[in-house]
């Protein structure tokens, strides 16, 4: 970010930033603040007034803790998680390391024009790509992705990106949604399965005429109910949050 603020340059912003773009110098003992804060998994934002950098705020994400039982359920269904993250590779590893997610499927310190290529290369090597995200940062990669799950208490932008939004907060949703989808996918082809089987059966049977009319009424009254009980199973689904 940056601003005027009482007739002062005001900039808020990672190290590179200033330095680059804002021709900035930090100050050694800054730098050794920032070092330690990033050594503790915490990220450190730097200030500029007027210039020069003369400040460092330090923040860290807090991590949920239904997050790490979210990425335990992902892994259980064939998923590979991986953590994309702009902030700094020491506290993405830090987060990481606390929900289960290996140190060779993190990438931090991305942009967010890199996530959306990040997300390309993964598809270009042949994986179908689901990203969540809740930020304004996350909706081009959302876009991007095969399927965008957005969080129902992110930003409005990464929701209109998004494939699909879950109304909460907790990343438990996710795998329920993906659970859900295949049991989903599953009924659809078990239906389609029964309904052409037993006709294609009975097809021949009543083109010789052996196959009485009143049979065949009724193998179209069981082709209904079949199908909706067996859909009627979805309701047996048992999600992983309470």
């Amino acid at each position: 970010m940056s601003g005027v603020v009482d007739g002062h340059a005001a900039i808020a912003g990672r190290r590179t930033w200033l330095q680059h773009d804002w021709t900035m110098s930090a100050p050694e003992d800054l730098v050794h603040a920032a070092a330690a804060a990033e050594q503790l998994g915490q990220t450190p934002i730097w200030i500029g007034w007027d210039g020069e950098m003369t400040a460092v705020i330090v923040v860290a994400d807090q991590v949920k803790e239904s997050s790490a039982a979210a990425i335990a359920e992902l892994q259980e269904l064939g998923l590979r998680p991986v953590l994309l993250t702009g902030d700094n590779a020491a506290a993405a590893a830090a987060v990481a390391s606390a929900v289960g997610i290996t140190a060779a499927d993190v990438i931090a310190e991305v942009l967010p024009q890199d996530k959306v290529e990040v997300v390309a290369r993964l598809q270009r090597d042949g994986a179908v790509v689901a990203m969540v995200g809740d930020g304004v940062n996350d909706a081009a990669a959302l876009a991007q992705a095969d399927l965008g799950l957005s969080m129902g208490t992110g930003t409005d932008v990464a929701i209109e990106a998004s494939d699909l939004t879950l109304v909460t907060g907790d990343l438990r949703a996710a795998p329920d949604a993906i659970r859900l989808s295949r049991a989903t996918l599953r009924t659809i082809m078990g239906n389609l399965f029964w309904a052409f089987a037993y006709k294609v059966a009975a097809l021949p049977l009543a083109a010789v005429g052996l196959l009485n009319p009143l049979i065949a009424g009724a193998a179209m009254a069981f082709s209904s109910v079949f199908v909706v009980s067996n859909s009627l199973r979805l309701r047996r689904l048992d999600p992983s949050r309470r």
